[in-house]
């Protein structure tokens, strides 16, 4: 274990970044207070982002445009002097990409062209790939020199994607689920067609980002909204349930870890299986990520003995506390800080921000975070 975070540490000092705590946490260290940053910590709870989504018309015009999108990265840094910029961007930039149709309904969410058992498959094409992402690469690119240049130099870029399970649920269903029933379907009555599907996304995912790396990106995060369904004891299985979720879990996520690490070995990656249950702690040993994302159903007294003894953790306070604000979420806060800070810890949420939260509330949260002393 020491001599794996000694490892960690000596990338981090030959990328001469050391002193940014979210980078430093992520290569084993332990700082006198941990780095903060929100899952989603731009959005519309901000009313300067709701003002430059309507001046944009459209989800995906924000996504597109490298202005708008490296404006509202920076959003929640200005604001609250947090310790990672995450990305504006979206997980569905990939089957896009690939060509599927992709809109973003007012009240539906995602509306795809539907990927079905049987149907052609996008043929991946690297060239067309790096084409329709540019615009990405392009804020990815500004929000790095915004930083500097805005004096944020302590501030981590992170990158990110949505990982292979989770996007093929939305390529098969067409859209949002509670349960994504027709993917679950896919991949238990044609388990060789639904593997080329996840194939061919994490090829992509790949490519997706290497590239965000080469612009700027400084760590990644891989989202995995949608893992819970294929845990154990769900409401979604028949047979070999584990050997399922290391399927088209963890396998693909080991593949891109894998890639990544083989070009940009300095970059550190940040896995969040949501909903993984005791099975984080199977993803962490098997996919060798540099932290492991925990959503708020689990006890951060579990994940201090079964994750951080191997490994950064990030997480874990529930969404709807942060919703609520006062003398409670600051209990709540500081319960997860006293049981994870004295380990590498990244604070976190265990999803992210709702949309209806009072920006007083993230700010409340900041000080908490930034006051707390081990």
């Amino acid at each position: 274990m020491q001599a794996m975070r000694q490892a960690k540490t000596q990338k981090i000092q030959a990328a001469g970044v050391r002193e940014k705590p979210l980078l430093a946490a992520l290569a084993g260290e332990q700082k006198s207070r941990p780095p903060l940053w929100l899952m989603r910590q731009a959005g519309r709870y901000l009313p300067e982002y709701r003002a430059l989504r309507e001046k944009a018309g459209g989800f995906l015009e924000m996504v597109y445009n490298p202005d708008l999108a490296a404006e509202a990265t920076m959003q929640p840094v200005r604001r609250f002097g947090m310790d990672g910029a995450i990305l504006f961007s979206d997980i569905l930039v990939i089957p896009q990409a690939l060509g599927i149709g992709l809109r973003f309904a007012e009240g539906e969410g995602p509306v795809l062209e539907a990927v079905r058992p049987g149907d052609p498959l996008p043929v991946f094409e690297k060239q067309k790939l790096e084409m329709r992402l540019a615009p990405v690469y392009e804020t990815v690119r500004r929000v790095r020199e915004g930083l500097q240049a805005e004096s944020f130099s302590d501030t981590a870029l992170i990158g990110f994607a949505g990982a292979p399970w989770t996007v093929a649920c939305y390529m098969a269903e067409g859209g949002s689920s509670r349960d994504f029933a027709k993917a679950r379907t896919w991949a238990r009555e044609d388990a060789a067609g639904f593997g080329r599907l996840i194939d061919l996304v994490t090829e992509a995912t790949i490519e997706y980002l290497n590239g965000q790396i080469s612009a700027g990106a400084e760590a990644i995060q891989l989202f995995d909204s949608w893992a819970g369904l294929l845990v154990p004891g769900g409401n979604s299985h028949s047979h070999s349930e584990t050997d399922t979720y290391a399927r088209w879990v963890i396998e693909p996520a080991q593949r891109i870890i894998s890639a990544i690490r083989a070009r940009f070995p300095d970059v550190p990656i940040i896995a969040f299986p949501r909903g993984s249950g005791e099975l984080y702690a199977e993803y962490a040993r098997q996919t060798g990520a540099d932290a492991i994302g925990i959503d708020q159903d689990i006890s951060p007294g579990w994940a201090a003995e079964n994750l951080q003894k191997k490994t950064a953790v990030q997480g874990n306070l529930d969404p709807q506390s942060l919703l609520a604000g006062g003398a409670e979420m600051g209990r709540a806060a500081r319960a997860i800080l006293d049981c994870l800070g004295g380990g590498p810890f990244i604070f976190n949420l265990g999803h992210g921000v709702i949309k209806e939260t009072p920006p007083e509330h993230v700010a409340q949260l900041v000080d908490v975070v930034r006051s707390w002393r081990p």
